[in-house]
This record gives structure tokens, C-alpha cells and sequence, in this order.
């Protein structure tokens, strides 16, 4: 007898415990599928989060000086192909807001072109020199023709991102 309550406790034991495995693993497996994101710099949500024609919108009521801290997501434009350390988000078909990072403390993949984002950090206007200008177009791997026609600083919507997600799924 005492043995046949033994063995009915082994098995109910050996029952629950794999019962709980499996809640274990579904636990595991649904966390992963939520993973869409990679994360970069400082940690940030995807949350309250404005769309690129609604940055645009901010971005043309601002003028050189202003600043707005903002969480705004577009697609990857272009990404500096020398070491990732500054990338171009469209806001609309002409018009883009040129993205570096923060104490360039994080760069992005170098193959992150066409990839969603969600950036977090300081939105303003500035003038670009003539200078910089060359100097990013060089990143960019523009040829020595695109780089000598470049004659005037611009006017930039230009984005400081202290932490960035890359879509990944």
C-alpha cells in the first residue's frame, strides 16, 4: 500500500512538473515573438511615438536654434557607409531630417538602409556648412563630381538621437 502511494505521488509529481515546463517555454517562446526591435544607445520605448509627416510638421514651425525633445519613426534613407555614424530618415519624398547620435556614443548597421526606426531625442533646425556638407556626401561614398558641386551650406531639419530601435521582424 504504502508503496502504490508512493509511486501515485512520483507520478503526479513527474506530471505537474512537466506541466510547468511547457508553461515555461510558451512564456519564452511569446516573449521572443514580441521582440521586434533592436535596441541602440539609451534604452527607449515604442510608444508615443510621432510619424515623419507629423516630425515634418513640427520641424517647419521651428527656425535655426529652436529645440524639441521628440520620439518620431521613419525608414532608414541612407546610413553613413564609412562606420554608421549618422543616417537620413525621409519625412516626406523631398524632404529628410539628418540623424547623428548622441556624444557618438552608438553607430547603426552599416546595411540598415530601407529598415523601420524609432528614434528618441533632441529635434532641431541648423545651417549646415559647406564643409560638413562635403564631408557627409564623402561618408556616403558620393563621387569626387557630387562632392565639387556642393557650393552653398543648407538649411537642415537635423535630429541628435540619444537611443535608437531597428526594426528587425
Amino acid at each position: 500500500m504504502k508503496f502504490a502511494i508512493k509511486f501515485c505521488a512520483v507520478v503526479l509529481l513527474f506530471f505537474v512538473a512537466c506541466k510547468q515546463g511547457v508553461k515555461q517555454n510558451k512564456i519564452e517562446i511569446s516573449k521572443v515573438q514580441e521582440l521586434t526591435f533592436v535596441s541602440y544607445g539609451d534604452k527607449i520605448s515604442n510608444d508615443k511615438v510621432v510619424t515623419a509627416k507629423e516630425m515634418l510638421i513640427k520641424f517647419e514651425d521651428m527656425i535655426v536654434g529652436d529645440t524639441i525633445n521628440i520620439k518620431f519613426t521613419s525608414e532608414i534613407k541612407e546610413v553613413c557607409a564609412a562606420k554608421g555614424c549618422w543616417m537620413k530618415l525621409p519625412l516626406t519624398e523631398e524632404k529628410e531630417a539628418m540623424v547623428r547620435f548622441k556624444n557618438y556614443g552608438f553607430f547603426m548597421p552599416l546595411d540598415s538602409k530601407g529598415k523601420e526606426v524609432v528614434l528618441e531625442g533632441k529635434a532641431f533646425v541648423q545651417i549646415t556648412s559647406v564643409a560638413e556638407l562635403k564631408h557627409y556626401a564623402k561618408d556616403a561614398g558620393k563621387s569626387k563630381g557630387e562632392i565639387a558641386a556642393i557650393t552653398t551650406s543648407k538649411k537642415e531639419f537635423s535630429f541628435e538621437a540619444n537611443g535608437v530601435l531597428l526594426k528587425v521582424k
